[in-house]
């Protein structure tokens, strides 16, 4: 690869990394062609978008963020993958379960960048898996705001029968 194709991988890598709040840095060393592929296959029919890259490229393309990525440039060894997730940032977490329920180990996780909040080490991916999107949370807090009119709502219903009620029965007395 000559000196002008890297410039313009990393100059794209750049780009794609801070127009990305979440994505994902794997280990892909250890995996197979066929097993690169299944995964690649499956982040694709869930809208995640999986690339092998060379660190040296990665730590550069790093290097252009305006977030401190040095921790992130630090577990860069061996053949990486990036998960770059535009929707929700556990999606790629949860890629990466289920294509271990499979029955393979890999891919294992380096590391994850999420709204500026970076992640490193494997055992950090059964906290990411559980974070909620932003549509889960818009959804929890409607749902919050919800309860208490419903509740309003139901009592002055319930209320407004017996009211009626009482009141028909006065009126009948008189």
């Amino acid at each position: 690869m000559t000196r002008e194709e890297k410039e313009i991988i990393v100059q794209d890598l750049s780009e794609k990394l801070a127009n990305t709040n979440y994505f994902y840095i794997t280990d892909a060393s250890k995996m197979t062609v066929a097993g690169v592929n299944a995964f690649r296959r499956m982040a694709f029919d869930r809208g995640i978008e999986y690339k092998v890259y060379k660190n040296s490229l990665i730590k550069k393309a790093l290097n252009n963020l305006e977030a401190d990525t040095t921790e992130l440039e630090e577990v860069l060894k061996g053949a990486s993958g990036i998960l770059f997730s535009t929707e929700s940032g556990n999606a790629p977490a949860k890629l990466i379960q289920d294509y271990r329920k499979k029955g393979n180990t890999l891919p294992l996780l380096k590391g994850a960048f999420i709204d500026s909040g970076l992640y490193i080490g494997e055992e950090q991916l059964k906290a990411l898996s559980e974070i909620k999107s932003k549509n889960e949370l818009i959804g929890d807090v409607i749902g919050l705001l919800q309860s208490p009119a419903k509740n309003v709502i139901s009592a002055l219903q319930s209320s407004g029968g017996k009211l009626a009620g009482i009141l028909k029965t006065l009126s009948e007395k008189e």
